[in-house]
């Protein structure tokens, strides 16, 4: 049975009680089912929520046309209800934006920061294409951009080997409504000047992964994203792209089990 707070939120509670608290904060166009390689391990030690933001999965849609924030405060409304005083953020993509955007609004809410293939700023070229896929997905909906979505997301001997990984994820993304993915694309597209060197900085400990073939969230951004915050650490994964969590767990989920380990317990 799905979980829900007040607002509608669903979710998934798992791990022990009284343990430090994880958040899993998943990207545009999937839900809470991507951290399905990482949540079971992560929930032996620590009390795990993942859910869905607004727009997808099993959540409300937003009113209008949502921003970073509106994201961030969903997050800070469900810790709310659950009671969690604070906790660690793992966010992939749009929702390692979502990750930094809390820890700057709530910055006592927040023990520690996982950001995975998120943005920093882009080219001009970059900031282009990414605009480009959004009118696409404006005219479209989700199905204009999922296949070139699976080449920058997986490498090209994932896509050959696990056809049934490319139609999950392809279901994921077309599962999303034509009319509201859009509006959740724009705010991965014109959020990320947001939360690019703030003030205050964020200062909690932070790990930074990506990987070295990702193309649109690659090493230059995520070294960026990790000179912004003092002490935070940088891990560049050899040989994979954007979705390396379901690619290859074994790369993404003992780096982010030691880190986590290490800095709250």
């Amino acid at each position: 049975m799905t979980l829900r707070d007040p607002r509608g939120t669903a979710y998934d509670l798992t791990g022990p009680d009284g343990a430090p608290v994880v958040v899993l904060v998943h990207g545009l166009g999937l839900n809470r089912a991507v951290w399905q390689w990482i949540q079971p391990i992560l929930a032996t030690r620590f009390r795990v929520v993942a859910y869905d933001f607004l727009g997808h999965g099993e959540s409300p849609d937003p009113k209008g046309q949502p921003t970073l924030r509106d994201l961030s405060e969903q997050l800070c409304a469900l810790l709310d209800h659950l009671g969690i005083s604070k906790a660690a953020v793992v966010g992939f993509s749009l929702g390692g934006m979502v990750a930094r955007r809390l820890a700057q609004d709530h910055p006592d809410r927040v023990t520690a920061l996982v950001l995975l293939h998120s943005a920093h700023r882009r080219t001009p070229k970059a900031q282009a294409a990414i605009l480009f896929r959004v009118a696409q997905a404006e005219d479209h909906g989700p199905a204009a951009t999922v296949e070139l979505a699976l080449e920058r997301w997986y490498t090209e001997a994932c896509r050959t080997a696990r056809p049934d990984l490319m139609d999950l994820t392809r279901k994921w993304v077309l599962a999303n409504d034509p009319k509201v993915y859009p509006r959740l694309y724009r705010i991965l597209a014109d959020g990320v000047d947001e939360i690019i060197a703030p003030t205050p900085p964020i200062t909690c400990p932070t790990l930074v992964i990506t990987g070295d073939e990702d193309t649109g969230n690659g090493p230059e951004m995520s070294a960026s994203i990790a000179a912004e915050i003092a002490g935070a650490q940088l891990l560049i994964l050899r040989g994979l792209r954007h979705m390396a969590l379901a690619e290859a767990p074994e790369a993404v989920n003992g780096p982010v089990m030691d880190f986590l380990t290490e800095v709250l317990t």
